[in-house]
Parts: structure tokens; C-alpha cells; sequence
């Protein structure tokens, strides 16, 4: 699962990130083009985003381009998974794994969790540099979906920017 922030950190669409920020966002997506797997929705709710959020005419960016392999692979299932969701609302799922955490969760990311829970592997959401999830990544471990911080120093980073009165939660294990 990615983010769309990780193909915008890519695309050099996030001006405060730190280059090795963009560097590791452009490894991960280059990895994928040459040998992984995506998971989107069956709706295409999650290309749709990175559609919108993107330029693929012409393709400005790391970003852009794994958009345009991911268009091109798109009905290749040995390349990119389709999971379905039942949408409940507009931006809400039966397949989002906290229930509690719902209404305090941006609703446009909420299709990324629920694509990660209802996939039978539960893939990892790569996030590149939204401090928010900072908050949701233990409810959603708890339930079973992971989120794996790419750049994590520059998500601290931004955390204390937004939040200042907040105090900073704690990492996923392994991370700073």
C-alpha cells in the first residue's frame, strides 16, 4: 500500500522534506516497478487520488512515472492487486480496520487502510511524511494493519510543527 504523499515527496511536491526523504520515496517506488506488487481498490479510489494529485503528461517526476507504470500494469494481477470495498458513506468502509478510530481519521485516507485490511496479506501503508498518522499507526496495528514510516524523522519533524502542544507519539518499533 503507498500513500499518494510518498509519489508527491517523490515528484518533489513536498517542499520541506529532506532529500533523503525523496530519495528513499524514489528507491521504494523504483523497487516496486522492477519487482513488487501494489495494492489498490477495485474502485480505483486510490489511482483516482494519485491521478488528481499527479502529472503523468508529461511526467514531471519519480512519482509521475511509477503512475504511469502502475496504469500500464493495472489489470496485470501479478503486478497489482484490486481489493474490494464496500463503501458505506462517502469515504467510509466496512473494511476500515478501527471502527474507533474512523471519525478522527482523514476521511480521504481511510481507503488506504481499508484496502490494507481487507487484502488477505494485509500489505504495510507506506507513509512518507504525514505526521497525522503518527497519531492512528497503534489503533491500526492493534487491528492488524501496519504502517510503515518511510521517512520518520521528517514525520517527528512536522508532528512538532503542527502539534507543538502535543506531545509526540511513540514510533512503530524499529523506527527512531
Amino acid at each position: 500500500m503507498i500513500d499518494t504523499n510518498v509519489l508527491l515527496v517523490a515528484n518533489g511536491q513536498h517542499v520541506d522534506v529532506s532529500p533523503e526523504c525523496v530519495e528513499e520515496c524514489i528507491h521504494r517506488l523504483k523497487a516496486i516497478e522492477k519487482s513488487g506488487v501494489i495494492v489498490i481498490d477495485d474502485g480505483y479510489r486510490i489511482l483516482g487520488e494519485y491521478l488528481h494529485k499527479t502529472r503523468i503528461n508529461p511526467p514531471k517526476g519519480a512519482g509521475d512515472v511509477f503512475l504511469k507504470w502502475l496504469l500500464r500494469h493495472a489489470g496485470n494481477p501479478a503486478r497489482v492487486n484490486q481489493v474490494p470495498l464496500t463503501e458505506t458513506a462517502d469515504h467510509c468502509f466496512d473494511e476500515f480496520p478501527a471502527p474507533e478510530l474512523e471519525a478522527v481519521f482523514d476521511a480521504p485516507d481511510r481507503k488506504f487502510a481499508a484496502v490494507a485490511n481487507a487484502h488477505p496479506d494485509k500489505p504495510p501503508i507506506w507513509q512518507a511524511a504525514d505526521c497525522k498518522w503518527l497519531d492512528w499507526w497503534p489503533a491500526l496495528q492493534a487491528n492488524g494493519v501496519e504502517v510503515e514510516f518511510l521517512c520518520a524523522d521528517d514525520a517527528c519533524r512536522f508532528y512538532r510543527k503542527k502539534f507543538p502542544d502535543k506531545t509526540q507519539p511513540a514510533m512503530p518499533k524499529g523506527l527512531p
